[in-house]
């Protein structure tokens, strides 16, 4: 079972930048396809982007896609989520989130039950 451990939440203003980035320590991390989840006051948690596990398929949620892209080193055994031009809509807790499964059925990796391991999560505010 590998360990996630998300860092790079930060207040940011309405327009700007910023990279989230999740370390990924124990076995066979370059097998787990990832993903990002992020949860607002009051919200339900919303699926954010997904990758597989080489990388080279990525999803989005509606309301990122254009701004927002996911990246994996597996190398490094880190993910990255770079987000553009954020809103205060944007602002929430962002959960990294893996899957044993390489490549995940269509559609599943919105499914938050499909993800057998989460890190603690990072707060991203976004200021108006």
């Amino acid at each position: 079972q590998v360990h996630l451990a998300e860092s790079g939440g930060a207040l940011v203003q309405t327009g700007g930048s910023l990279r989230l980035t999740c370390s990924v320590s124990g076995p066979a991390f370059s097998s787990y396809s990832m993903g990002w989840f992020r949860q607002a006051p009051g919200k339900e948690r919303e699926f954010v982007g997904h990758l597989t596990c080489s990388g080279r398929s990525t999803y989005y949620g509606n309301a990122v896609k254009g701004r927002f892209t996911v990246s994996r080193d597996n190398a490094k055994s880190t993910v990255n989520l770079q987000m553009n031009n954020l809103t205060p809509e944007d602002a929430a807790v962002y959960y990294c989130v893996g899957s044993r499964t390489c490549v995940l059925p269509s559609n599943s990796w919105l499914r938050e039950d499909i993800y057998d391991v989460w890190g603690q999560g990072t707060q991203v505010t976004v200021s108006s």
